[in-house]
Formats: structure tokens, sequence, C-alpha cells
């Protein structure tokens, strides 16, 4: 059968990856065209765009970008009616997907979502239209299943696939070596995949550096920006960044400063202690205040209903709190805290094979169309 994948940024890359191995090993005559990026196409996958040309965050950053974000959803929608898939995988960005569901269903594909939109933290009348389009809705979160339940919506919960991602890696004992890095414990800084994160978040970060001389700082770069764009912030001369070697780096690393996303529920993970960054534009976040309906920000805290991880939120972003917030956790009681929370989350989220349960749930609800 044919797949038209859409994943707009890295972790979704990721997922949607692993998704298609799993659906291979389900359909061996699978045939795949995607937007996503090196791990999708990297699985025989054929990459129609790739998501660093999609990645825009934030109100005020779509609107300045609304002419190319209108001239990709007129190219993936012509492609689609080209390619005449079996079926449309929409993972999370749901901007852009939610877009693209409403023109496939009008069209008669079948249309699945895998990785929901955070329609249960805000804007919840997609609800009706995610009702509308799309035909199955695959979840990752536990609480999710209920939500949309709710809605009388066709929906499976098949687990978190980063436990799938992070059941295939292997700790490489010479990392530290191979990378020049001293035998000081680590802080990972991990500041986004998007140019307009980085930029918000990793000046705040890299001013801890003298307050803790007996570490050594080390930044997760994304893998679709360039090391001259980290350059450019001071501070970045005298620490080391590492591309593509994220999961390497939390599993060699004593602490994190992490801006919000998958990449907290990945560092939790690791049993990383962390400290949640979040800053935006202050329109955008103005904006987003008044309509995300959550008390929380990380998937950390999300999944579990309680504050593990502390979470510094736009103007409490600021080098002293975080320089407070980091001492807690490099050891004591704080430390300690956070990584009983994390051995709770792990329980909640069950065992690996999201992967493989969602490739099934797919493959047989075509099968049974």
């Amino acid at each position: 059968m044919k797949y038209y994948v859409i994943a707009g940024e890295a972790s979704g890359d990721l997922h949607a990856s692993n998704l298609i191995r799993a659906i291979k090993t389900t359909d061996p005559q699978a045939e795949f065209r995607v937007w996503g990026g090196d791990l999708m196409q990297a699985q025989g996958a054929v990459l129609v765009k790739h998501y660093r040309e999609l990645a825009f965050m934030g109100f005020i950053e779509v609107a300045r970008n609304i002419r190319t974000i209108l001239n990709n959803l007129k190219l993936a929608k012509n492609d689609i009616l080209k390619f005449q898939p079996d079926a449309l995988i929409l993972v999370d960005y749901p901007g852009f997907n939610l877009r693209i569901a409403r023109f496939a269903h009008r069209h008669g594909f079948r249309v699945y979502y895998y990785i929901s939109p955070q329609v249960w933290a805000w804007k919840q009348s997609r609800v009706f239209t995610i009702r509308k389009v799309v035909n199955k809705m695959l979840v990752i979160l536990p609480f999710e299943k209920a939500f949309y339940q709710k809605f009388g919506m066709n929906v499976a919960f098949v687990g978190h696939p980063l436990l799938d991602a992070l059941s295939d890696f292997s700790r490489d004992e010479n990392f530290c070596q191979r990378n020049q890095l001293c035998n000081k414990p680590i802080i990972a800084l991990l500041p986004g995949s998007r140019k307009q994160e980085i930029r918000k978040k990793l000046p705040v970060m890299l001013q801890l550096k003298t307050h803790f001389p007996d570490y050594q700082f080390v930044i997760a770069g994304a893998p679709s920006i360039d090391l001259s764009f980290y350059k450019q912030f001071h501070g970045c001369d005298e620490i080391k960044i590492l591309t593509g070697q994220t999961y390497q780096l939390l599993a060699h690393s004593h602490a994190a400063l992490v801006t919000s996303g998958t990449a907290t529920l990945e560092t939790a993970l690791f049993d990383v202690p962390q400290v949640v960054c979040y800053k935006a534009n202050p329109l955008s976040y103005q904006i987003a205040r008044r309509l995300v309906k959550v008390e929380y920000i990380s998937l950390v805290n999300l999944i579990m209903g309680r504050q593990v991880v502390k979470e510094l939120i736009q103007h409490e972003l600021e080098p002293e709190r975080l320089r407070n917030e980091l001492s807690t956790i490099l050891s004591g009681p704080g430390r300690t805290a956070v990584l009983e929370g994390y051995q709770q989350l792990r329980e909640k989220l069950g065992g690996k094979g999201a992967s493989g349960r969602a490739a099934k749930e797919i493959v047989d609800d075509l099968l049974n169309a």
C-alpha cells in the first residue's frame, strides 16, 4: 500500500521514521512519500520537503512567513493528489496538518493522526474538526484517550514512541574522549531546534557558565542549524557544540537546561535532572497565555499532573533565577525528588512498542476499510 506521511520537526522525523520501519514489517510492499527529515529518508521514504523549511513557531513568526506556509500547503495538496496514497499519516504539527487533513478528507483519503495536537491544552474547538476529518487518532499520552473518547472519536492509546527510540540506544563509553570533553561533570544545554527558540534561550543559559566552574557546559546542536549560527552568541566559542549527538550527550550529563517540548521528556527518560526554559516573542506569549488551558508547559509535568521539574517561563527565565534552580538539582534533596518523579513517569508511559502498535492500528484499519 501507499503511505503519505507529514512531520514538521525533528521529533516528528524521529517518531515517523520508527513508524515507517514498523509499517514495513507489517506491509513489506509499503511505499512512502514524506515531508520530514533525514531519518524518514533513511527508512527508504521519498522526501518531498525537509522539516527545516517548515519550522515556524509563535503567532508573529507564522504571520511573517504566511506566504511560504501557503505555498507549502499548495505543494502538499498537489503532491498528495498526484501520489494517491491509501493512507495519509499526520504526525503532530497541527497548524499545517489539520489543513491537510481537511483537504484529504474532502478527496476521500483515509487520514490517521499519530501524536495528537495539544487540543486538550488550547483550541479545544479543533476537536470537532478532527472528528470530522480524521479516521483514527493514535495517541501517545495516557490522558489523551479519555479526552478524545469524550467527543466520540475513534482513538487508540499506543504508548509513547520515545520508549522505542531509547530501547535501541547504546551508551558510547568513548563519547567524552571522542569529542575532546574534559572529566568535569556535564551540564547539557538544549536550547531547541528552531532559530527563534535558540535566540531567546541560549544567551540566558550561557550566562551560567562562570557560576559553575566545576562543571563543563555542552550545547546540543540541532542537525538542521549550521554551527556558525551558534557562534554569534557570546560565550559559544568556549563551549563544545555537538550536533546529532543529543542522546549520547544526555547519557553522559549530570544535569540539563532544556527548552520546553519533547526534549523535556527525552531528558527525563535519560534520568537527567533538568530546568525547563521557555521564552517567546512577548506578543506571542501574551496571546498564548490567554488561550492555553493547562497548568504546565513541560511534558514531564503534564503527564504527571504535578511539578516534577521546575519551569521558568518568559520573565522568570533570567540568569539569577536559572542559576538558583540549577543549583537545586545538582545534589541533595532537590535532585533526589526529580529522579523519583522520573521513575513514576516511566510507569505511567508503559512499555516500549508504540511504533509497532501504531503501525498495526493503521494497517488493520486499512485492510478492514
